[in-house]
């Protein structure tokens, strides 16, 4: 089967599969009885006097659009970074993004010096880009030729390691604060809602779409930096737009569900084995796998300790911290 064939095949089983997902998502194991039939009436013809569709209408739906987009989001974003630094570990829990952009979080929302000087989006992609800019410096990724794997992982566990010891101490010095926080950064679409959705999916499509556009120099970039040089790529310009799609997608993300990890280490390497190295044709694939995978661990949180939830960001880690020794040791033997 020639590949053009095999993208679109694939591409309508994986539209198909996640219809299938999100309609289970809807109902599936709610306090107040909700069955696929009150979902099909709550979309096709609502009546706000029952409760089954406005639960699905007010709470699941702008639960599951978010977890939807969330996923294709981080997704993108991790096989950007692993395409900018031909670094199969790469991802935004792997290099730092994720930390930072969270301990920007934390310090706006919690120390009275920072209320209001930024919006929680800001704060987000201000914390993740400093973060990230840490981690390429640290691994030399800025610089012309510079394509060591190993220091670029270590310095992205370095940083990680450094925002999360500082989130915690500045969320113990403000206590009061603390248990929202702590629960914001277990990575949790419990609190989605469609005034976080307005705010969250026009930033998150502009990601998309220029995650899109991205790919064929991230395509030339994997030919080695000379290469693409030759073939006409501004390489410092391709990664300073890599890097602002990356803060978007992850800030955006942070900002609207908390931390979530992993996503963007397993999906795109799913993706690859799926439709091979071609970037134009993996990442969209990419996209619907981490739409498909973070709907699935939401579904599941509310399975787990039903009635009570469990965040979705604890059962990708549970998912995601294997996989990544799975990749560390397979890179090492």
């Amino acid at each position: 089967m020639n590949t053009p064939i095999k993208s679109l095949s694939l591409g309508i089983l994986l539209c198909m599969g996640l219809v299938l997902l999100s309609w289970w998502n809807l109902f599936a194991w709610s306090v107040v009885p909700v069955t696929g039939l009150d979902v099909w009436h709550a979309v096709t013809a609502f009546d706000s006097q029952v409760i089954a569709q406005r639960i699905v209408i007010d709470l699941r739906l702008p639960r599951l659009l978010t977890a939807l987009l969330v996923g294709a989001a981080l997704a993108a974003a991790g096989t950007i970074m692993q395409g900018l630094t031909r670094n199969p570990l790469a991802a935004p829990s792997v290099l730092g993004v994720n930390a930072g952009a969270a301990l920007g979080m934390a310090l706006v929302s919690t120390l009275p010096a920072f209320y209001g000087a930024f919006s929680t989006s800001i704060a987000a992609m201000l914390g993740g880009g400093l973060a990230w800019l840490l981690v390429m410096l640290l691994g030399s990724a800025w610089r012309m030729g510079g394509n060591d794997q190993g220091r670029l992982v270590l310095a992205g566990v370095a940083i990680s390691a450094l925002c999360a010891a500082l989130t915690k101490a500045v969320v113990i010095m403000e206590e009061d604060q603390a248990a929202g926080v702590m629960t914001w950064l277990a990575g949790s679409l419990a609190d989605a809602r469609w005034q976080s959705w307005s705010t969250f999916w026009p930033v998150a499509l502009v990601g998309l779409i220029g995650a899109l556009l991205l790919t064929p120099a991230l395509n030339l970039l994997q030919l080695g930096e000379d290469n693409a040089r030759n073939l006409g790529i501004n390489l410092l310009r391709s990664k300073l737009l890599g890097s602002l799609l990356v803060l978007i997608l992850v800030g955006a993300t942070i900002s609207t569900v908390g931390s979530i990890g992993f996503v963007g280490l397993i999906v795109p390497h799913i993706a690859r084995l799926l439709m091979g190295q071609d970037f134009r044709l993996f990442l969209p694939v990419a996209m619907l796998l981490g739409a498909g995978l973070v709907t699935l661990a939401d579904t599941l949180s509310r399975a787990i300790t039903y009635p009570m939830e469990t965040p979705a960001g604890a059962i990708l880690a549970l998912i995601g911290a294997p996989f990544f020794i799975y990749l560390v040791r397979k890179r090492t033997l």
